[in-house]
């Protein structure tokens, strides 16, 4: 998508900028963004407020091409470019100021109104007889669900108003919601999907969970040579550490030290489980009988690794600077 877009920049620039735009939404699809994201997206890449209304539904979000959130504006006016939910419905999805109807605005209204549809109609839409099911998960993670509609929901989970539970966020798989046992622990099965697991909420913060989820789950590695880490990570545990979500991500540069991390691990097979270990174990004896090698074996291999980093391990100093660049180094990598 990316090669062809790059050719139709060439001849067409409108053409090009349209077939962004589609992959955009189908990026936000794919990944079952909510309401509130999709009318973000239109916001910032047509550049002028977008707002989506289903009073049906009690739905009502509106957001500036800043990406902010701010609902509570006049309403619509006759002038403003819109597009219904349905073919012919009334508008639900407008972009404000008259401007001009260009292709590529055109286009970002239709895509907005497609995937608002789409995931309206997954949360908001008739759930299955026989209790659980995927839409009173994603209406219980959604901010922006009405309270009655997060009721319902909740009694189909078997969730009361004063439950604790905690959002899960799972590679590749829907999310999902796991009521907390009296002891408070929540295990996940060993074999699984690297996971991110939200706090322990009340039912009606779970939206808070979920967004806690999601950032945990950016901390996991696979726990092999090329992408060590922990497998399951708790939002709740990260503590200061989840600030480097926001600011380290697929579309930053690296660091100096990632960018010399990233070496380090093509230099030799062993270097990113080794390294890993050492930074994040109690003691180089701990992490020599967790890789299962000999104390002079893994000082031999620390030795190597300090020359291709440029820096000691040893000394809380560097074992510090370590960690922070193989917790960037998850971060940067573009996994949903």
């Amino acid at each position: 998508m990316k090669e062809l877009a790059g050719k139709l920049a060439a001849l067409d620039p409108d053409a090009s900028a349209a077939l962004r735009v589609i992959a955009y939404f189908d990026r936000l699809v794919e990944d079952r963004a909510t309401l509130e994201a999709l009318v973000r997206g239109a916001a910032v890449l047509s550049g002028a407020p977008a707002r989506l209304v289903d009073e049906e539904r009690g739905v009502r979000i509106r957001v500036t091409p800043d990406g902010v959130r701010a609902d509570g504006a006049g309403p619509a006016e006759d002038g403003w470019m819109s597009a219904p939910l349905a073919p012919g419905g009334p508008p639900a999805v407008w972009l404000e100021g008259a401007g001009p109807p260009d292709g590529v605005r055109a286009m970002v209204l239709e895509r907005t109104a497609a995937a608002a549809r789409l995931a309206l109609d997954r949360t908001r839409g008739r759930a299955p007889a026989g209790g659980a099911d995927p839409a009173s998960v994603e209406v219980l993670l959604d901010p922006d669900a009405p309270e009655h509609a997060r009721r319902r929901a909740a009694g189909r989970l078997g969730l009361r108003d004063t439950s604790l539970a905690r959002a899960v966020a799972r590679a590749g798989r829907p999310p999902s919601i796991e009521a907390v046992p009296a002891s408070g622990a929540l295990l996940l099965p060993d074999g699984g999907p690297r996971a991110g697991v939200g706090p322990a909420v009340p039912v009606r913060e779970l939206p808070a969970s979920w967004a806690a989820a999601r950032t945990a789950l950016r901390f996991t590695g696979e726990a092999t040579e090329r992408d060590p880490g922990p497998r399951t990570v708790y939002a709740d545990q990260l503590g200061g550490l989840a600030l480097l979500a926001d600011a380290v991500g697929p579309g930053t540069e690296p660091i100096a030290d990632v960018t010399t991390l990233e070496r380090a691990f093509t230099a030799a097979p062993w270097a990113g489980i080794t390294l890993h270990t050492v930074a994040f174990a109690p003691s180089l004896r701990a992490a020599a009988t967790e890789l299962n090698l000999h104390h002079s074996t893994l000082q031999d291999r620390l030795s190597q690794a300090e020359h291709w980093l440029g820096w000691p391990v040893h000394d809380p100093y560097g074992r510090l600077r370590l960690q922070l660049a193989l917790v960037a180094r998850r971060l940067h990598h573009d996994r949903p």
